[in-house]
């Protein structure tokens, strides 16, 4: 059945290169996962333990394909690296079990949560939602996806950022506090995922800030690399 007639051009797809194949995969929704390594959660001041995890929101269209350059955003002076394993999904549904989350998984990627930090900050001092230091224009940079087909569901692996050539961020896939399974159990409990959606799922100790003129480096071994230029 033909597509209706629209009144305005129809947004363009976001499609996200698959590596070695030509097919690209289409984005949905893209879903965070707040302070998911004990690590970095001390190094943010908060406690480690593990209570229920949080979630938050970037928009598709924040994802940056590999190859490009990220732009340091307007109104920040404070912009953060936050180095991140990706998922992302082939099928969903509400109230996943974790026995079963792992075969709603496509494929994995790694990827970079920028944060307008100084605007992040005085949001939670006054209470207010996040949206404005996460979801901003090229805010998520991400290499191409390795289909699990191929990569199986890695649970522990090096995951790692190089600023300038200096390792900043050196953790383990293996140190999140809510593993994979459980990351998309929970989260169908929130929200009924479905094909297209991606999940940033943490970031190990190490953040700092970004300068222009950066070469941000970062990696998960056995899964992908990328390089961004801070322009």
């Amino acid at each position: 059945m033909p597509h209706p007639a629209t009144v305005i051009p129809r947004p363009a797809p976001v499609l996200l290169p698959v590596e070695g194949s030509d097919e690209r995969f289409p984005v949905r929704r893209v879903y965070c996962v707040g302070r998911n390594y004990a690590d970095h959660a001390i190094e943010m001041g908060h406690d480690p333990s593990r209570e229920p995890p949080f979630f938050f929101q970037k928009n598709a269209d924040n994802l940056l394909p590999p190859g490009n350059a990220f732009p340091y955003p307007p109104l920040s002076s404070d912009v953060h690296y936050e180095v991140e394993c990706v998922l992302a999904l082939k099928s969903g549904g509400a109230n996943i079990q974790a026995a079963d989350a792992l075969d709603c998984i496509y494929g994995y990627a790694v990827g970079i949560d920028f944060t307008r930090r100084d605007l992040q900050g005085e949001a939670k001092k006054l209470g207010r939602p996040w949206e404005l230091a996460k979801a901003f224009e090229h805010s998520a940079p991400v290499s191409a996806i390795v289909p699990a087909s191929r990569l199986g569901h890695p649970a522990e692996g090096r995951i790692w950022l190089e600023q300038n050539g200096r390792r900043v961020q050196d953790g383990d896939l293996n140190q999140m506090i809510w593993k994979v399974p459980e990351i998309i159990a929970e989260l169908s409990k929130l929200f009924v995922l479905a094909p297209g959606d991606v999940i940033m799922t943490g970031t190990p100790a190490g953040v700092g800030a970004v300068s222009r003129g950066d070469r941000i480096t970062c990696g998960i071994d056995g899964i992908a690399t990328l390089s961004v230029d801070v322009a």
